[in-house]
């Protein structure tokens, strides 16, 4: 009985599908885009309340490069220094993926999975 495996000849992973996976798989940003979909605009020590293990140094560092992708902007409120943190359009459009992410992970895991 034979276990190789076949694949197709020229089979090369998408670029654009690379960049996704890479901004999405990096830790913590998942995390962020979903509380941001979940919850609209935060800011950040509410937002690091809710991502809580991720540290205040790595998440200035994930909402940066999330910025700097096009998925989140940084909006300063009218007569205040007040920042807020919300999607853009582009991370907007992440919500039916991250809604499909929530129900194969409800369909796969238990909560005593998680531990």
């Amino acid at each position: 009985m034979s276990t190789e495996v076949v694949t197709a000849p020229n089979f090369k992973l998408c670029p654009k599908f690379e960049k996704t996976f890479n901004i999405l798989g990096k830790k913590w940003n998942g995390l962020i885009i979903d509380v941001l979909l979940s919850e609209g605009p935060q800011r950040f020590k509410d937002l690091a309340s809710k991502v809580d293990k991720c540290s205040d140094r790595v998440l200035v560092e994930r909402l940066k490069e999330l910025e700097a992708d096009g998925l989140l902007e940084r909006v300063t409120q009218p007569n205040s220094c007040r920042v807020l943190y919300q999607l853009t359009d582009q991370g907007q459009a992440l919500r039916l993926v991250m809604e499909s992410i929530h129900t194969w992970a409800e369909t796969w895991y238990s909560l005593a999975d998680c531990q």
